[in-house]
């Protein structure tokens, strides 16, 4: 059984997919835009829109444990 992962920390997702799918014990994550999910906003370094990527993919990971242990 799948099931969808998403984080209201995290933008959400853009077009018709989600931000991640468990399906059994793998998950599949979407790409991550460097896009600040409280504020909208984008950094305008490679570095920082490196870092906010990362930062969403951290947001969706951490969801995923949370829905995990309910």
């Amino acid at each position: 059984m799948n099931k969808v992962i998403a984080s209201p920390a995290a933008p959400k997702a853009v077009g018709p997919y989600s931000q991640a799918i468990q399906a059994e014990t793998t998950l599949y994550l979407s790409g991550q835009l460097p896009i600040d999910g409280a504020t909208g906003t984008m950094p305008e370094s490679i570095e920082e829109q490196t870092e906010q990527s990362l930062k969403n993919v951290g947001h969706i990971l951490k969801r995923q444990v949370m829905t995990t242990q309910m």
